[in-house]
């Protein structure tokens, strides 16, 4: 039997290697809470959650409640628990306060430490080694902030990394920019790669209609929230067949809508890593694809790794930021994909471990800067 001995818990900042615009604002970089429990035997599991504020959380009460008590009695308790409720504001901002999120994780990577195995083969076994991810691109006015630029970024990609997926932010500037942005990517990246688009909610329903049959002739793999509800999705989809993702966890919506076709979600949503597989599962079921989103640091990235591995259902290429990341908690650095994946680590547990100077750079930043909330200028432009 294995004990909890301690639970700490640092919000942390990484910043990316330049700003990029999205609908409802600027992106500097990414806030999230890491957590290290301990066991009484030394053990060490990590997990990471999407609020600053569940730092705080699991250094009082609540972690307090945890220590002594057995991990395997834990993680069953929390792989039963209902998942705690998620805000997917009109703004497109997704709010998440589920700090135990973190602590299941990090009881993953214990259990699978203690059996001395990777954590893909507590889920079931391998169906692959190497995950794909997409490529992402925006308007960074530091970097590229011309569609010409945007493209001529993606071009370098395809060339230094082997690159074949994009995804990348539209609905920043007018149609008529977002045409020029797509013809010019899809003519640097070629016919054959895939090209998907996020709008975050950026387009009124008449503009999306117009923005999408616009760009229908550039081989649009998918378009991520072109407008703001799973109903005017539907109406959308009587004008295009695009298909279309969200951010919304609702499965049963979209089984009885038709619409979005694939659901972009990360960990938290769920819990940790038993909800995200009993998601998942609805989500075949009903027939409805699933991607990750991006935007965490390597802890998550882990564990998202271990899951596609050990999950047939999960191979379409998920979102990262991870190229754009200047600093991580992980040794190492982050886990950046190189020919479109990033090979699933095969060491015991989640297979990453904790750099202690790069967790103390990134808890000064976060000191320093607090919490990067680029929604925080008002409504949600829409055109």
């Amino acid at each position: 039997m294995s004990r909890i001995a301690r639970v700490e818990a640092w919000p942390a900042n990484a910043r990316l290697e330049a700003s990029y615009l999205m609908a409802p604002g600027t992106v500097p970089g990414i806030t999230r809470t890491i957590v290290r429990v301990t066991t009484e035997d030394g053990i060490v599991g990590l997990g990471e959650s999407a609020s600053p504020a569940d730092a705080a959380v699991l250094r009082g009460e609540l972690g307090k409640r945890l220590v002594g008590r057995d991990t395997a009695d834990v993680l069953d308790e929390l792989d039963r628990a209902e998942a705690a409720p998620v805000t997917h504001r009109t703004d497109g901002k997704v709010i998440i306060r589920n700090p135990l999120a973190a602590i299941e994780i990090a009881l993953w990577d214990i259990a699978a430490r203690e059996a001395g195995v990777p954590l893909y083969e507590l889920l079931g076994g391998a169906v692959r080694t190497k995950i794909a991810f997409s490529e992402y691109f925006a308007y960074r006015p530091a970097h590229e902030d011309s569609p010409a630029e945007v493209a001529a970024y993606c071009a370098r990609m395809v060339e230094e990394h082997g690159s074949t997926v994009f995804e990348g932010k539209v609905a920043v500037r007018p149609v008529e920019e977002d045409v020029r942005l797509v013809r010019e990517i899809r003519a640097a990246i070629g016919p054959s790669s895939e090209l998907r688009l996020d709008a975050n909610m950026g387009w009124r329903l008449d503009t999306a209609k117009r923005a999408l049959s616009l760009l229908e002739p550039f081989d649009v793999a998918n378009v991520e929230e072109p407008v703001g509800s799973f109903s005017e999705m539907a109406e959308l989809r009587r004008t295009t067949a695009i298909p279309f993702s969200a951010h919304a966890p609702d499965v049963a919506l979209a089984e009885e809508l038709g619409v979005p076709d694939t659901l972009v979600l990360g960990l938290g949503f769920f819990g940790g890593i038993g909800g995200t597989r009993r998601f998942i599962r609805r989500c075949e079921e009903a027939g409805v694809g699933f991607w990750f989103y991006s935007g965490d640091f390597g802890i998550a990235t882990a564990a998202y790794l271990h899951l596609a591995a050990a999950t047939v259902y999960l191979d379409r290429p998920s979102q990262t930021l991870l190229r754009w990341t200047m600093e991580d908690v992980i040794v190492g650095g982050s886990l950046s994909p190189d020919g479109g994946v990033v090979d699933v680590p095969a060491r015991p547990g989640l297979g990453v471990e904790l750099d202690a100077d790069a967790l103390a750079r990134c808890i000064e930043l976060y000191g320093r800067e607090g919490e990067y909330d680029f929604y925080s200028g008002g409504p949600l432009p829409r055109y």
